[in-house]
């Protein structure tokens, strides 16, 4: 089997949550939405890496988290004005909170995504890993 043959594609490994070293363990052991909290895998259970790289990793992803919803709150704003033309201001806040507490679990899981696919430096793809356990 040839490096093409198992490299795996980012974009389908970000989308799903999947872990930036080989691209096959699931980052969250959770689904996004349903009853409960979001629980982070410790390690990949797939390649075995550790998700938090020191104590305190996961507070840059609030940053990130921040910015996401920064983007959709202003979004949400621009789409308010555009579709109703008001001008009232609690039509934005009721929208703007509705929406933010929608996306919550969502900003919550991506920031993290984000940060360990783009925003780490020395952690990149390694398709060895990738392959299926002997």
């Amino acid at each position: 089997m040839n490096n093409q043959e198992i490299r795996l594609a980012a974009w389908p490994a970000i989308v799903h949550g999947k872990c930036p070293r080989c691209r096959r363990g699931n980052m969250f052991a959770t689904p996004m939405y349903h009853f409960g909290s979001q629980v982070m895998n410790k390690t990949c259970p797939h390649c075995g890496m550790v998700f938090e790289r020191e104590p305190g990793y996961f507070y840059v992803a609030m940053l990130v988290s921040y910015a996401m919803f920064v983007a959709e709150m202003v979004s949400m704003a621009v789409a308010i004005r555009t579709l109703t033309g008001s001008s009232n201001p609690w039509l934005y806040v009721g929208i703007i909170l509705t929406v933010g507490v929608i996306l919550s679990p969502f900003n919550f899981r991506y920031s993290r995504i984000i940060l360990l696919h783009w925003l780490t430096p020395g952690l990149h793809y390694q398709p060895e890993t990738s392959s299926d356990k002997k």
